[in-house]
């Protein structure tokens, strides 16, 4: 499963086109990750992470109640809007840069479907949560992802990011043409980068190399290089990035 690409050994590199996918006359879904009828045992997941999946949604369409149980399932709306409905009695109206958290736990039944009238798109993730059966919890907020790394999740709250029962953080940057940042975890951890938009180069400060990621592409960063300490620099191209970067 490694990439083999000359700027780390430990990268897994998951291209856009490579990815699982669905198209339904309503839904235009890929899957980083095995899913549903999808299965490849070498791409069961990542760390804790186990799904990430791009979905579209056709105007009036959706996914009807469905249930799900202990996983963390996080949505990151794009575009659009999503209306949501839950066995616990919230409802919601989702929009874009918009986060919703669910812990399934001991069981939640919940449904997402695009009530608006033009498609609207979304990442969700499903994060393996450290302990079984918890209580099942719902929470939602609206984050700003222009100025710099915008915390999303974090389990003990910190920098206004929503809680998350795994040791996972979650951040999120909107780049503009040719920003640098570098990344927000240290180089012991294992990391994920998943591009929403635009493209971005990822730099390495002890390698003379740098790799290109897009719209749809993944990358999984494993910590080999943590002696000496690593700098992983984001730069996005010409049209600027958006991207997501998890801490596993």
């Amino acid at each position: 499963m490694n990439t083999n690409h000359p700027l780390h050994t430990s990268l897994l590199f998951r291209r856009a086109q490579d990815r699982f996918h669905t198209q339904l006359d309503w839904l235009d879904s890929w899957h980083s990750f095995s899913f549903s009828s999808h299965f490849d045992p070498d791409w069961m997941g990542f760390g804790r992470l186990r799904v990430i999946n791009d979905d579209t949604i056709a105007p009036g369409r959706g996914f009807g109640m469905h249930p799900h149980r202990d996983m963390e399932i996080i949505t990151v709306m794009v575009d659009g809007q999503l209306s949501h409905q839950d066995s616990m009695g919230h409802t919601a109206l989702l929009h874009a840069g918009d986060v919703q958290r669910m812990s399934a736990g001991t069981g939640i039944v919940h449904s997402e479907w695009n009530e608006g009238e033009v498609p609207c798109r979304l990442v969700q993730i499903w994060i393996e949560p450290s302990k079984t059966s918890l209580q099942p919890s719902y929470e939602e907020k609206a984050f700003r992802s222009d100025g710099g790394w915008t915390p999303l999740l974090h389990p003990e709250r910190l920098q206004g990011a929503m809680a998350i029962h795994a040791p996972v953080r979650l951040w999120r940057a909107q780049l503009m043409a040719n920003q640098s940042m570098g990344l927000p975890f240290f180089s012991e951890q294992v990391g994920w980068i998943q591009m929403i938009a635009g493209t971005c180069k990822l730099t390495c400060d002890t390698e003379n190399d740098s790799m290109e990621l897009a719209r749809g592409d993944g990358l999984g960063l494993r910590g080999a290089l943590s002696s000496p300490p690593v700098t992983w620099l984001v730069t996005a191209g010409v049209n600027g990035a958006d991207v997501l970067v998890f801490a596993l």
